[in-house]
């Protein structure tokens, strides 16, 4: 499959590259972010795939998180592809932010039009590794996943569908029960149909309710003034009520202002993302022996 490279820029020793790409999976062209670091002159390195959230293209994480120093260190490459599909020309799929372009909810359609293109899910777990694959100096069998807001609902449902593939996972502000909040009803419903039991397959809280995997170690960050927690589309409680339920591991932390003189928390945006981001890529590196 043949790539495109669309910019290159020397990052940390390393590079910060986009490719464009035909895509099988979602009959359109796709750009991916992927950082290569110094290590990959000489080795192979693992692998850690970032999805972005609601509105976001493969630009917002690799311009915005400040991630490449620390991936640099720990010999991470690093993919961020795009959210959705684009240009597909489907009848109302720019009609609203957090429904169809830049709102692929990485789940594979089954309802028209959406079933044709929007196939988010598989186009994460197997077009666009194996693509990575055969491109760039990986080890296939270390790879990770991470998240923020619907990139986090993907990073979970991910590593959660599919035990063992991933080494570790982790999640910034991710929508984690879906079936239990209006942007996920919104997505769900259109893409899946109005069956709500095809929901929960892409729900992290009900899918960690029967995981059975080996132990997976899950780190989430959440900013406590978060508009969309105190708006109830992020649902973390019942989250952490599931894998306290079935005793599996995962680290909460709600980040907030650290003094009374500083009266505003963190919020849902790249800032919040990239205060905590070296953490993440730590936790990642230490699964992937990085």
């Amino acid at each position: 499959m043949a790539l495109k490279q669309v910019s290159s820029n020397k990052c940390f020793e390393g590079y910060q590259k986009v490719f464009e790409h035909d895509s099988a999976e979602l009959k359109c062209k796709m750009k991916f972010g992927i950082y290569l670091p110094p290590k990959a002159e000489t080795g192979k390195c693992p692998v850690l795939y970032w999805l972005s959230g609601l509105t976001c293209t493969e630009q917002n994480f690799i311009t915005k998180a400040g991630f490449q120093q620390a991936a640099a260190e720990h010999g991470l490459i690093v993919v961020a592809p795009d959210t959705s599909p684009r240009g597909c020309n489907i009848e109302g799929e720019d009609e609203s932010w957090d429904f169809g372009t830049g709102a692929g909810f990485y789940v594979d359609a089954t309802e028209d039009p959406w079933k044709t293109n929007y196939r988010m899910y598989s186009y994460i777990k197997d077009e666009l590794p194996k693509l990575i694959n055969a491109n760039f100096p990986t080890d296939p069998e270390r790879i990770s996943i991470f998240g923020h807001s619907m990139g986090g609902h993907g990073a979970l449902i991910l590593a959660l569908k599919n035990p063992g593939k991933y080494k570790s996972v982790s999640a910034f502000a991710p929508i984690c029960n879906p079936i239990q909040c209006q942007w996920g009803k919104k997505a769900l419903g259109g893409y899946l149909g109005p069956d709500a039991s095809k929901w929960e397959g892409y729900d992290a809280t009900q899918l960690v309710k029967s995981y059975s995997g080996p132990r997976l170690d899950i780190l989430i960050d959440q900013g406590k003034d978060d508009q969309f927690l105190s708006a109830g589309q992020l649902l973390p409680d019942n989250f952490i009520a599931a894998c306290t339920e079935r005793k599996v591991p995962v680290v909460f932390r709600l980040q907030q202002a650290s003094s009374s003189c500083r009266p505003w928390g963190y919020d849902h945006s790249y800032f919040f993302i990239a205060s905590f981001i070296n953490d993440h890529i730590k936790h990642h590196a230490k699964y992937l022996n990085a």
